[in-house]
């Protein structure tokens, strides 16, 4: 099993930036994987960005390109997205997820966290 937990939630005025972070725990060396997602009051999870655990690609919903960045630390078995010139619409509940394969632009990861809510306001 591995378990994830995101931090860094918060709120923070329309423009502004805020780091999540994911720490990873447990098998992680069955991890292929990590992403990003959130959801907002009414709608569906929606996937925001990922990055593979070994070579670092990344992958960002056109939504965020430009203005989110994830990263990593294998070291220290974390992720990180940092989100810059934040909008209203981003308000939402992040979550963080871990995947042992698949395609890293889906919904279809493993594990999951709690979620950190994220408020925009304008």
């Amino acid at each position: 099993q591995v378990q994830v937990v995101e931090s860094g939630g918060g709120l923070v005025q329309a423009g502004g930036s805020l780091r999540l972070s994911c720490v990873a725990s447990g098998r992680t060396f069955s991890i292929y994987f990590m992403g990003w997602f959130r959801q907002a009051p009414g709608k569906e999870r929606e996937f925001v960005s990922a990055i593979t655990w070994n070579s670092g690609s990344t992958y960002y919903a056109d939504s965020v390109k430009d203005r989110f960045t994830i990263s990593r630390d294998n070291a220290k078995k974390s992720i990180y997205l940092q989100m810059n010139s934040l909008k209203s619409e981003d308000t939402a509940v992040y979550y963080c997820a871990a995947a042992r394969g698949g395609r890293p632009v889906s919904l279809d990861y493993d594990y999951w966290g709690q979620g950190t809510q994220v408020t925009v306001s304008s």
